[in-house]
């Protein structure tokens, strides 16, 4: 009998501190969802309150030089992009006082399309307004789709040891057949259309495909190619390199014709414009776009997570 007291006793206490446990984590799952649920909240606070923020503001005329900036690559989801770029400029020449636009290019390059709508943009504007001329100002670098920018402008100030050029196209990847085939692996493709698989990392390359890419990628060179010649003019200097992809600093880019001299933002406003107030029409990014890029998809996943009730690890 004494022996069953104590097996009766061991279990019940067992019982007792496995209850105790599974409440614990309750009480545990039930604060983290609280503070995720409450974190969720105050992130739709702050983007209802500040999400507008960072449009640019009306401005009250008077002479002034219009700032454009092309900070960073120069893609559809970034900083730069056509939609954000092209707004900025049509508020500049928007403004009855804007003497001049100037386009601050920090840029390596980015997608050829964006690139081509912000050029054909800065075109269209020109011609509806001939009176304000259009200056392109280098920092740092002014590279591929940076340079197609640049290239329609009425003339292009750069620092002796800016970074010019990369005039040319590319489509790049990885191959991992012969690594797989080494590993034993099988790439299972299964596709309707010969060339759906174009281009497959996990497939030997066709002769047939690649073929097709570089002349795809030869047609978007010669626009390219085009773009500079028809906005430079007579100014090139043109060599057998110039349209290589290879770039140059901002002094030998001034004896090819790429640039046409020596400037800064400043400078430009001040002797070439003659309207040293600068006015900054850029737009960017506000907090709910830049917080729906970076965090969108995690995010997203945790609140599905949550509204689950399901706890993240």
């Amino acid at each position: 009998m004494a022996e069953g007291r104590e097996e009766g006793w061991e279990r019940r206490v067992l019982e007792r501190l496995a209850l105790e446990v599974l409440a614990e984590q309750k009480r545990r799952r039930r604060w983290s969802v609280f503070l995720r649920l409450s974190t969720l909240a105050l992130v739709a606070a702050v983007l209802w309150v500040f999400g507008g923020f960072a449009e640019v503001e009306p401005l009250d005329g008077g002479r002034h030089t219009a700032l454009v900036s092309l900070e960073g690559e120069i893609a559809a989801k970034g900083e730069v992009s056509a939609d954000h770029v092209v707004a900025s400029l049509q508020a500049a020449f928007a403004d009855a006082g804007t003497q001049g636009v100037v386009l601050r290019i920090n840029s390596p390059g980015g997608s050829p399309v964006q690139a081509g709508i912000i050029s054909d943009e800065i075109l269209r504007l020109r011609a509806l307004h001939p009176e304000v001329p259009v200056f392109a100002v280098v920092e740092d670098i002014c590279a591929s789709g940076g340079y197609y920018v640049a290239a329609v402008a009425d003339r292009i100030y750069v620092d002796k040891a800016s970074i010019v050029g990369s005039i040319g196209v590319l489509m790049d990847g990885f191959g991992f057949s012969g690594l797989m085939e080494r590993l034993g692996i099988e790439r299972r493709l299964l596709t309707a259309g010969d060339n759906k698989g174009f281009l497959d990392p996990f497939s030997p390359q066709q002769p047939k495909q690649l073929a097709h890419a570089r002349l795809m990628l030869q047609e978007i060179h010669t626009q390219f190619v085009d773009t500079v010649r028809k906005g430079r003019g007579e100014r090139l200097k043109e060599t057998p390199e110039m349209f290589s992809g290879l770039m140059w600093s901002g002094a030998k880019s001034v004896e090819m014709g790429l640039a046409d001299g020596f400037g800064t933002v400043d400078s430009v406003a001040r002797e070439v414009i003659k309207a040293e107030t600068i006015r900054d029409y850029t737009q960017k990014q506000n907090l709910a776009e830049r917080f729906a890029q970076r965090f969108g998809a995690g995010m997203a996943e945790r609140a599905a997570s949550v509204l689950a009730g399901s706890p993240l690890r």
